[in-house]
């Protein structure tokens, strides 16, 4: 959740001099190398026809579908109020496993959320309006439906790891994501664009490398390993993190609210990972990853 954080934050700052095409081609292109050394791998994968479907949705959804519309987003809002947005993917996701995977969500999960995403709200709040916020109402909204997104493919990342490896998963993932904005780059407007500077190339592989290899990974297995339900509660974390950096590295003033508001985001992921804040329903599957 720091990795994604920072993530609205370098994006945020690639975009005052790169088309976002640009950024996110580059970013999928850099993750993609990252794999290829564990290509030979790939050919062990239990993949079956039935997997197929599924497969597809998780790469529309993320990273095709989902960069498209936070890209739009953070050009009209800012890296703050953004990834405030975010905190309504766990309640989106909590929906989705109860219907879809059969995850039962107790009392004090509710409760964990609600107070989380309280403190989210309250952090966007406090945080106000900026110049890198041409037009929050707008971006908020777009950032709302890449959420949607982020939750189709949660929920279709986690009934794939019951079958596939998270790390193959995720491979997967930047070479959809590569394949999807390579076209675009053909486009008049992003043609027209100055070559990079050397900060933003450097941004463009700490996207690619330590955010959609290391953070994709790490959340993929963490997926894998607990419920899609407690998981995704972290994502709670993402705007605290955000604004720290926001304030730090773009300018953006962090106030005594939102101090009380990261606390209430902490207090809030921490109860929702007290034992018994979810039951699982298993599902019996045809193979089952060790």
């Amino acid at each position: 959740m720091a990795l994604w954080g920072s993530s609205f934050v370098a994006m945020k700052y690639s975009f005052r001099e790169l088309h976002p095409i640009v950024v996110l081609f580059g970013r999928m292109a850099v993750a993609t190398l990252c794999f290829l050394p564990f290509i030979g791998s790939y050919r062990r994968m239990p993949l079956t026809r039935s997997h197929v479907p599924i497969l597809v949705l998780m790469c529309l959804c993320e990273p095709c579908l989902y960069f498209v519309f936070e890209a739009a987003a953070l050009m009209y809002t800012s890296a703050s109020q953004a990834s405030m947005i975010s905190t309504m993917l766990p309640l989106l996701v909590a929906l989705g496993a109860g219907l879809f995977l059969g995850e039962r969500l107790s009392a004090k999960l509710l409760a964990g959320f609600a107070l989380a995403a309280a403190g989210a709200l309250w952090l966007g709040y406090a945080a106000g309006s900026t110049e890198e916020a041409p037009n929050p109402l707008l971006g908020n909204l777009l950032e709302f439906i890449a959420m949607l997104c982020a939750a189709g493919y949660t929920i279709s990342m986690k009934y794939l790891t019951r079958d596939l490896s998270s790390f193959h998963l995720t491979g997967l993932q930047a070479i959809a994501g590569l394949l999807f904005f390579a076209p675009m780059l053909a486009l008049p407007q992003v043609r027209q664009m100055p070559p990079p500077s050397m900060m933003s190339l450097l941004v463009i592989l700490y996207l690619g490398i330590v955010v959609s290899f290391g953070a994709y990974a790490l959340y993929n297995y963490g997926v894998s390993r607990i419920p899609v339900s407690r998981a995704s509660a972290f994502i709670n974390l993402i705007p605290v993190f955000s604004i720290v950096l926001a304030f730090v590295l773009l300018d953006e003033r962090l106030n005594l609210q939102q101090g009380f508001a990261c606390a209430a985001v902490l207090a809030g992921v921490l109860l929702t990972q007290c034992s018994g804040a979810t039951r699982t329903r298993p599902i019996t599957t045809s193979k089952r990853q060790p």
